[in-house]
């Protein structure tokens, strides 16, 4: 290394032409710490002062949004709009022109949402002060309001406290007031979930997991694959600004509200309801979803899936260009997204991470691989294990299920475009607890979620002729260290023992016979088949051979090592190990393979293929060095990270016996530094300083960095750089103006023609 530094300085002041959008960046944020910290989501305002045109009846009405959004846990979305929680009373003040007489005048109030409202469908209530039952018999939904003894009827100020019940739709509602033949519509606001509300399905008991659930900003998706599993911080930037206009927008535009919008607006009551239509929204294979899946190589016109780090500018981008699908995504954009929608709308949720993820296509909970001789994995199957599938639980209870709440608690819900459900593509609710015992038969999609956990895994030798020979089933592989965000900390939690009895016991072989029996007689829910940062490493493992169906016949057993970590830009060195307790000299023909793979298990490009033959002598092990030069898998991994190491083994004595291993290797991206520096206060600058070498001999070209997070930054900022030479860094300054306090995710992703997407990021705590 030469020890030459790239300089670049994004300040207030620092505008060359080169970097001119760096002052933008820094005026930008300035601007926007000084603003409201939101805009009124309906548009109309929520808090009236002073002479208004209701009539000659009614002065003004107070929301108090301020006090009110607190008391519901809203105040990080608003401070000026009303948005409450259902289930949880509020206060409005209104100022009168006149005397109220509680003996002989009467309040009456109405509260909507949707088009078509009716009391009989929840969407529309008539209350009033006195209370007078002026809801009729049928009413699903019925408000209440009480007289607060701090009013002062006599010079028109009532102070009252509203009730709406914890079984409201949620969504956008209009408050008209009649007093005295005159009526007018007086304010608008937003009704929510409210997991602190006993009464409300979406009830959970502990104050931390609320806090982590529903209020949280910022979390983790984990990536990779088994033994190289990977924490991504992701911003999921719920309370940003038009996130309610934003949420609310989605529900509108799902199909079921375009075939009958009253009973869709009612429908909202229902958390498992708007779960299953957030799943379908946010993504785009159904008309007018948020994102749009790719899993190929061109990512023109759009991003590709790595480029993400946060929900809130994809959503942004959705809105602010008339409800077009964002491109591009993958499953763990479609989750983040989900989680942060879910959030919003305060239905407890978190994003998890199931590695050795199963797709089955044909419901029959086995998933096939074949490879040839060579160990190349063919194509020909639809049936795959992804290295890791990303999906969200959100909490919930399941009346529809059991009468116990057995069923209750967390449900899978997954927004990834796999395969149909009900004619749409989305998936769940699917209780876990139901998973876990292998009740296939209970609505939603639990038999897909089932084998995306439990399946087993069918390894097919193809010979020249084309017929297949069995080399081995595993019952283990599916279903790894499923992970996710722990509370109140940013460690993994395993849950995989929520979904699955221990791998290899008499239950979870009992659970898997029962459910296989419920798949193959017939299930409840049909599915029609479709298209389809930085790493925490644990041992290297590889998936072993079982004996050929013969027992007779001599054992090899087979495993593979890492020579030193695999990281893109640098050499790939494994070694593969084979060993027997034949007494007698056995000559192999070793054939190895090494795949581009996708991390949805396909393979991406055949890199290099090696054919040797070796002896393995008794009592000994017999070492075979791999190495995969950069120069030779750059070219097919710019858009992948996960390589297929596969290793067929003729014993030469006796060519009927064969033996397979795989490893799927995933390579580390190289370093990407950022730290944070300065007073971290709100509506005050501090400096981000990233730093990157370039680890290879060929010049960085289309360098770019983009930088998000919620409470720094609106949206996403993305800077063009100048080339980065061989053996050269970027040492990058930036000012920022925190305009949210409490604690922050700063996100960089770096992006170049040889790297896709870098990523990394710290942790900021911003004082009010």
């Amino acid at each position: 290394m030469n020890g030459m530094w790239l300089g670049v300085t994004r300040t207030l002041k620092a505008a060359s032409a080169e970097l001119s959008g760096s002052a933008r960046l820094v005026s930008t944020r300035r601007l926007s710490a000084h603003h409201p910290r939101k805009r009124n989501a309906t548009g109309a305002a929520m808090s009236l002062n002073g002479p208004t045109d209701y009539s000659s009846v009614f002065r003004s009405v107070d929301l108090h949004s301020d006090t009110n959004n607190i008391e519901h846990h809203t105040s990080e979305i608003s401070v000026t709009e009303l948005i409450v929680r259902r289930g949880q009373t509020f206060k409005l003040t209104f100022k009168l022109t006149q005397p109220f007489n509680l003996s002989l005048d009467q309040l009456i109030m109405t509260v909507e949402t949707g088009n078509d409202a009716s009391e009989d469908l929840g969407t529309k209530s008539r209350f009033g002060v006195p209370d007078l039952s002026l809801h009729s018999a049928s009413a699903k939904a019925a408000w209440k309001a009480e007289v607060q003894r701090s009013s002062s009827p006599e010079t028109g100020v009532l102070v009252l406290v509203i009730s709406p019940p914890a079984d409201a739709p949620i969504g956008e509602y209009t408050l008209s007031a009649s007093l005295k033949d005159k009526e007018k519509i007086v304010a608008n606001f937003s009704v929510l979930f409210n997991p602190w509300s006993s009464d409300d399905w979406v009830f959970l008991p502990r104050e931390e997991e609320r806090w982590e659930y529903v209020l949280n900003e910022q979390g983790i998706i984990y990536r990779g694959g088994r033994d190289y599993i990977s924490p991504m911080f992701w911003d999921f930037g719920q309370f940003e600004q038009d996130m309610v206009k934003i949420c609310m927008k989605m529900l509108d535009l799902n199909v079921k509200h375009w075939l009958n919008p009253a009973e869709d607006v009612s429908a909202r009551s229902n958390p498992i309801y708007v779960s299953r239509v957030v799943s379908a929204m946010v993504n785009s294979s159904d008309e007018g979803g948020v994102v749009m899946g790719n899993w190929g190589n061109d990512y023109s016109g759009g991003f590709p899936p790595t480029h993400w780090s946060g929900s809130y500018a994809i959503l942004k981008q959705w809105y602010d260009s008339y409800y077009r699908s964002v491109r591009y995504g993958q499953c763990w954009v479609f989750a983040g997204i989900m989680c942060s929608v879910m959030r919003l709308l305060g239905i407890p949720c978190r994003v998890v991470t199931n590695f050795q993820s199963a797709h089955d296509t044909n419901k029959n909970l086995t998933i096939d691989s074949y490879f040839d001789y060579n160990g190349v994995m063919e194509k020909e199957s639809r049936d795959s294990i992804w290295n890791f599938h990303v999906w969200v639980e959100g909490w919930m209870r399941r009346p529809d299920l059991a009468t116990d709440g057995k069923y209750d608690g967390w449900q899978v819900v997954d927004p990834t475009p796999q395969e149909r459900s009900e004619g749409l593509f989305c998936c769940g609710p699917a209780s876990v607890a139901a998973i876990r015992n292998g009740e296939v038969n209970l609505k939603y999609d639990a038999p897909f979620v089932f084998a995306e956990v439990n399946a087993d895994s069918v390894s097919w030798l193809v010979r020249s002729d084309g017929s297949r020979m069995k080399i081995y089933s595993d019952s283990r592989t599916v279903g790894q260290y499923i992970s996710t965000k722990a509370v109140g900390s940013y460690k993994r939690t395993d849950i995989t023992n929520s979904y699955k009895h221990r791998e290899g016991t008499v239950e979870e072989r009992k659970v898997f016979a029962y459910a296989l029996d419920k798949i193959v007689n017939g299930s409840r829910m049909s599915r029609d088949a479709a298209g389809s940062g930085d790493r925490v490493s644990s041992p290297a493992s590889a998936m072993s051979t079982v004996p050929p169906p013969d027992p007779s016949k001599p054992q090899l057993l087979i495993r593979f090592e890492e020579v030193s970590k695999p990281e893109n830009g640098k050499d790939v060195n494994l070694r593969m190990i084979l060993s027997s307790g034949s007494s007698a000299t056995r000559t192999f023909s070793v054939n190895i393979s090494v795949q581009a793979m996708k991390y949805t298990g396909q393979p991406d490009g055949n890199i290099q293929t090696e054919v040797t033959e070796q002896k393995l002598l008794p009592g000994k092990d017999l070492i075979v060095p791999i190495k995969v030069p950069f120069s030779v898998y750059h070219q097919y991994m710019i858009q992948r990270r996960t390589m297929s190491i596969s290793a067929v083994i003729t014993d030469l004595q006796n060519e009927d016996n064969v033996y397979l291993a795989t490893n799927r290797v995933v390579l580390a991206n190289p370093p990407l530094s950022i730290t944070v520096s300065g007073k971290s206060k709100v509506n005050q600058e501090l400096t981000a300083e990233v730093i990157f070498m370039n680890p290879i001999n060929d010049t960085l070209r289309d360098c770019t960095m983009s930088l998000s997070g919620s409470g720094l930054i609106i949206g996403e900022e993305i800077t063009n750089l100048p080339n980065l030479q061989p053996n050269n860094r970027f040492r990058i300054t930036v000012v920022l103006v925190p305009y949210k306090s409490g604690e922050r995710s700063l996100l960089v992703n770096f992006n170049c023609s040889s790297f896709r997407d870098i990523k990394s990021s710290c942790i900021v705590n911003i004082k009010p």
